[in-house]
């Protein structure tokens, strides 16, 4: 009909040209009929996915599962669904529980290393998350190697406080396998025939260490894993810990501090050389040192002696209490700067004629690292290509450390060749303000005795008095629970 019309008014302006507006008015009311036409149209259309839409999210709001959750969308359309961004028309598949009855499990040790600095302790504690422990377990999770905590039969070697770091920290745990066979550690699912029918075979074991390094955070690294019996345990078979203290040679007596640790070695009751954990149950502190030693980190005759030589104090024994390692240390700290002679130590370990601890500050947290953990038989697996990537990581690390090092020395020396006379390079790893006039260690107050503390726990409920089997007294931990104001958890030496 419009191709008619344009041929006629065509004709009409050849033929009179007193026709062409007559024409043109004609075409125009026409396409103006056809396009509110069209735009009807489209309305209605609009209405009716509107509607449509409408249908369908109300048959989604109906198909929310038990848990209270809504499916899965399985085609986004507008890129935007669920909160989560998304590519325009990509396909979601709802993702399925992970099924560990399926899979074996194997019990293995693992050994970690990590810079604690940045930590509140490797424990987990009720007061915080950041914590050594809670990064690690957030990792098995997502990797899927355990399906909880409570069920993975975990064990940790030792529990390093706020601040300290360790190079070779053990655990063991059940973690989920590839190993149907009788290898060392496996534990075959359950015989189910459900199970049984989706058995795979034998197969190289999971690649442990590269699954947890690519999801911990870059100071939290897993060194290697080692196969043991089911029945191993990280901290009731270690053989030994050996810890290390960092300190710079200063103006400290090196060779003093050398002699003096000497008294630490054999077994002893460590009560004033540690914090009295009694509200936890800690009520025996007998330990045993099979070696301890102060020497500088690298030895030569041929140099004379710098103040800012970096040595050692390296303690070796088979467990240790709450913050040994660190009273220890401030003691002979103190032994180094000649406030205290070294016969104090063996003082300190009279506890018949010092029963209570004379009050005195720890050495600081972030040079001590847990050194070595020694267990007997172990086969450890290293990863050739881990070992290179955790190198990797160390040495951006030493890079960015040693440079900041360097340039803080540059200053020193700057400053020192100025022509004013040098300080001399103090103690700077005691916890606390500075003493002006030092007052010895036995001439203190002193904390209070063990008997008083356990007095004052029995009376708030965390600890219990019963008779022993001898008729003799005995005590054990209340079920009173710790009061919210109470210290937290102690978390390592």
């Amino acid at each position: 009909m419009l191709l008619k019309l344009m041929r006629t008014s065509l004709r009409g302006i050849i033929d009179s040209p007193q026709t062409v507006y007559t024409s043109v008015a004609c075409l125009a009311s026409t396409m103006s009929q056809d396009l509110v036409a069209r735009i009807s149209e489209l309305e209605s259309e609009v209405e009716r996915l509107k509607s449509e839409l409408r249908r369908r999210d109300a048959t989604d709001e109906d198909s929310v599962d038990m848990n209270g959750s809504k499916p899965s969308v399985t085609v986004d359309t507008e890129g935007e669904r669920d909160g989560k961004s998304a590519k325009k028309g990509k396909k979601r598949v709802q993702e399925r529980p992970f099924d560990f009855c399926v899979h074996p499990r194997r019990h293995v040790a693992l050994r970690l290393a990590y810079l604690g600095w940045g930590y509140q302790g490797y424990a987990v504690q009720e007061n915080t998350d950041n914590t050594v422990e809670a990064r690690l377990f957030e990792a098995l999770l997502k990797t899927k190697l355990i399906q909880d905590r409570q069920s993975s039969n975990y064990h940790r070697c030792g529990r390093t406080d706020k601040g300290v770091s360790a190079f070779s920290q053990v655990i063991s745990i059940d973690l989920r396998s590839n190993q149907f066979g009788g290898d060392l550690g496996v534990i075959a699912p359950s015989e189910d025939e459900a199970c049984e029918k989706k058995r795979k075979p034998n197969a190289e074991e999971m690649p442990y260490v590269k699954m947890l390094n690519r999801v911990l955070p870059q100071d939290i690294r897993v060194l290697d894993w080692a196969p043991v019996e089911t029945g191993f345990s990280a901290r009731f078979d270690c053989q030994s810990r050996t810890y290390r203290y960092y300190f710079p040679r200063g103006s400290l007596d090196v060779s003093l501090m050398a002699e003096a640790v000497k008294r630490y070695e054999g077994t002893y009751d460590f009560r004033n050389l540690c914090k009295m954990d009694v509200g936890n149950g800690v009520l025996q502190f007998q330990r045993t040192i099979l070696s301890a030693s102060v020497f500088p980190l690298q030895p030569s005759a041929a140099v004379p002696a710098d103040p800012y030589d970096l040595c050692v104090f390296e303690v070796k024994g088979l467990a240790f209490l709450y913050h040994q390692v660190r009273c220890m240390m401030a003691v002979l700290l103190l032994i180094g700067q000649k406030l205290e002679a070294p016969d104090i130590i063996d003082q300190l370990l009279d506890v018949e004629k010092n029963p209570r601890k004379p009050q005195y500050s720890m050495a600081l947290d972030y040079p001590l690292v847990l050194h070595d953990c020694h267990f007997e038989g172990l086969s450890w697996r290293r990863e050739a290509e881990e070992v290179r990537y955790t190198l990797n990581t160390l040495h951006q690390q030493w890079t960015q450390t040693v440079i900041k090092t360097q340039v803080l020395r540059g200053m020193i020396q700057g400053l020192e060749a100025s022509g004013e006379a040098p300080i001399p390079l103090q103690c700077w790893l005691m916890e606390g303000s500075r003493q002006r006039n030092y007052r010895p260690l036995l001439e203190r107050p002193r904390c209070e005795s063990l008997e008083s503390r356990i007095d004052h726990f029995v009376k708030r409920g965390r600890l219990e008095r019963e008779e022993g089997e001898n008729g003799e007294e005995a005590l054990r931990r209340g079920k009173k629970p710790k009061h919210s104001n109470s210290p937290p958890t102690p978390t390592g030496p």
